[in-house]
């Protein structure tokens, strides 16, 4: 075994690193606080070919893998972004760039993939519904066939991004639950397109007032008769579900990446002012109360980031990776928050001032236990696939 980076993945660290120096802490504050997307640094990542890692070279991009996205994911997260600068890398790099490589059509990879490349077309994804949160099995967004076309009616909830995506991926059902032949069998990925189904006036989106995370915009979305063309479903039509689990599984991988990352930022910040802060005349760092927690909290991100490079070292192999996935994505998240926690505990009062990043940090970080998906249901896959324990539902 090799516990190395290999020279390719070490130069992308470095040069996510070196990149997001430009963007620390402050300018997410400032971004948090004034609810903007971060023009700034997104423009760069553009330039500099950070968007494309993962498209092939044909296409413009880096001709990379999952591997070398997740290190990108946790330099961003750990230089000031936190859980927000994970949100925002997901959504076009993972989401399209590694959705679309994998699984789309040779036209289809034209259309999108030189442009995620290039840092000018954007991609979101769709598959929350109100009635259908953990339970993907349920949703109800439907595509009728008509002509060469199909017709998608349906709402999801929780879809981030829209606001800035040319292209959605929407999961909807393209037979009936009662018709189909099986239980994962009738559903379909299409690929929509976002501004000329809003100029038709058939999508609709509602941002959705959020208590963290704010840098990236949440919405309701309402699609009302939006014609896809019928060259646009992702793979084949009513087996939506192996596409789908190929983008689940990269989703959890990049999650857990942004959770190793943001628990590194908040363990430094916290480290730091246990270093210089006094009380009692010693540093508080010195009280074992204070450095114990930390300590633990360094356990935690150095197994989750050795589980998270599995993971999608797995993927790149075209291996089973869907344990692995799940085990770094509840390992960091929990890293995540009780690093927050612990940095929120480190600064005391201070923490409740904005002067700090703390606050901002601990309550995006307590988002990650939740989403992409809930820790109770990687607990119970662990259960079930890992240990063979009988199903609960």
């Amino acid at each position: 075994m090799d516990f190395e980076l290999s020279e390719t993945a070490a130069a992308v660290q470095k040069g996510m690193r070196e990149l997001c120096a430009d963007f620390g802490t402050d300018y997410w504050s400032r971004c948090d606080a004034e609810d903007r997307w971060p023009e700034e640094l997104w423009t760069e990542l553009g330039r500099g070919g950070w968007l494309g890692l993962a498209v092939p070279e044909e296409f413009g991009g880096g001709g990379l893998g999952l591997l070398e996205l997740a290190v990108a994911m946790e330099e961003l997260a750990a230089s000031g972004a936190g859980t927000a600068g994970a949100f925002l890398y997901l959504l076009t790099p993972g989401f399209g760039g590694v959705t679309v490589t994998r699984h789309g059509t040779d036209q289809q990879k034209r259309d999108l993939l030189p442009g995620i490349a290039a840092g000018t077309t954007q991609t979101c994804f769709a598959l929350t519904e109100p009635d259908a949160g953990s339970n993907a099995l349920a949703i109800s967004t439907t595509a009728r066939r008509d002509g060469d076309d199909l017709v998608l009616r349906g709402q999801k909830i929780w879809i981030s991004g829209v606001q800035r995506a040319d292209w959605m991926l929407v999961v909807c059902r393209t037979t009936p639950a009662a018709e189909a032949s099986g239980r994962t069998s009738g559903f379909s990925v299409l690929l929509v397109d976002v501004r000329e189904a809003e100029a038709a006036g058939t999508l609709q989106y509602t941002p959705i007032h959020k208590a963290g995370n704010r840098i990236v915009k949440s919405n309701q979305v309402h699609f009302d008769d939006v014609r896809v063309p019928a060259d646009r479903v992702l793979g084949e039509i009513d087996a939506g579900f192996a596409v789908l689990w190929d983008i689940l599984n990269p989703e959890r991988v990049l999650a857990a990446a942004g959770g190793v990352g943001t628990a590194e930022l908040a363990l430094r910040l916290a480290v730091g002012y246990a270093r210089e802060r006094e009380v009692f005349g010693r540093p508080i760092g010195a009280n074992q109360g204070l450095a114990f927690p930390l300590a633990r909290v360094k356990a935690q991100t150095e197994l989750a980031r050795l589980m998270t490079h599995k993971a999608a070292w797995l993927y790149d192999q075209g291996r089973p990776s869907g344990d692995e996935a799940n085990i770094a994505k509840l390992t960091a998240a929990g890293a995540a928050w009780d690093a927050a926690d612990r940095a929120y505990q480190t600064y005391g009062g201070m923490a409740f001032s904005e002067e700090y990043p703390i606050a901002r940090l601990h309550r995006d970080a307590r988002i990650a236990k939740n989403i992409p998906v809930a820790e109770e249901l990687v607990l119970a896959h662990i259960a079930t696939q890992g240990l063979g324990l009988p199903r609960s539902y």
